[in-house]
């Protein structure tokens, strides 16, 4: 696993940013996993800006989701559809064409998330898997104590977790869904290069499990430790906790730059 420190989370954006540019000039019709959330929205504006600017071509690019909330209309403006639309598929000039996501609407749940990991592997698998963190070290919607070999399936929401969300339905708990489908940890793990990016001194704690700790269940995002390529991006506050943060700089400041992360 690689750790790279950055200054702040802008930094942050422009060096994952840049990864997923020079992926898209190796292989165009990559297929870029996305996640929601606020962590990853200056990764979203600085690809943007290279695609405006033509440093890169998103034509032939392919973006599929992390998660879904289950029971929500695909047009409702929290459906994570929607959302990612909004940040990222509109802004990049990707068409609706070149999404795959999970049905969150499927009468059978179930069959929909074996249909999303088939769907998954039919198109060649992730080429770059965007994650963030929670402070409790989930990655998606696997909470502590999912197996670290499931795979795309139904999850139920914590109290704390809906009682978060409310804020993105007009404050009212009882609008958040129970449900969503969440690609599973061994879903995640099939992506050929995994980027985390944490931001801000809540995520210390679930950070240092995740690099420095053993791989537990517990701490989901700690299974990134078994990838070969994951990359782990954090700023100052989200390295506060980490035993080695030298040890990161100074490789990160000597690798050779023709390597990228």
């Amino acid at each position: 696993m690689e750790v790279v420190i950055v200054p702040d989370a802008a930094a942050g954006g422009e060096l994952i940013a840049e990864a997923m540019a020079q992926l898209l000039r190796r292989k165009p019709d990559a297929l870029l996993g996305v996640a929601t959330g606020s962590t990853p929205l200056p990764i979203y504006q600085a690809l943007t800006a290279k695609v405006r600017s033509g440093a890169v071509d998103t034509a032939r690019a392919r973006i599929a989701q992390l998660d879904e909330y289950v029971g929500l209309p695909a047009e409702h403006p929290e459906s994570y559809r929607s959302v990612l639309r909004r940040e990222v598929l509109e802004p990049l000039g990707i068409g609706m064409d070149a999404f795959m996501g999970p049905d969150g609407t499927a009468e059978d749940v179930q069959a929909a998330c074996r249909t999303y990991d088939r769907a998954l592997a039919e198109a060649g698998g992730v080429d770059l898997q965007l994650l963030g963190i929670g402070t409790d070290g989930h990655i998606g919607f696997n909470e502590p104590c999912s197996s670290l070999a499931s795979r795309t399936r139904i999850k139920t929401l914590t109290e704390q977790t809906r009682i978060d969300n409310a804020r993105f339905f007009d404050g009212d708990i009882e609008q958040v869904p129970h449900h969503v489908i969440t690609q599973g940890i061994g879903t995640i793990l099939e992506a050929r290069h995994l980027v985390l990016l944490a931001t801000g001194e809540g995520k210390a704690d679930a950070v240092a499990a995740t690099v420095e700790g053993p791989v537990a269940a517990v701490c989901p995002a700690s299974a990134l430790q078994l990838h070969p390529h994951a990359t782990v991006v954090v700023d100052e506050g989200a390295a506060s906790k980490l035993k080695l943060a030298d040890y990161f700089r100074h490789t990160y400041v000597n690798k050779p730059d023709w390597q990228g992360i």
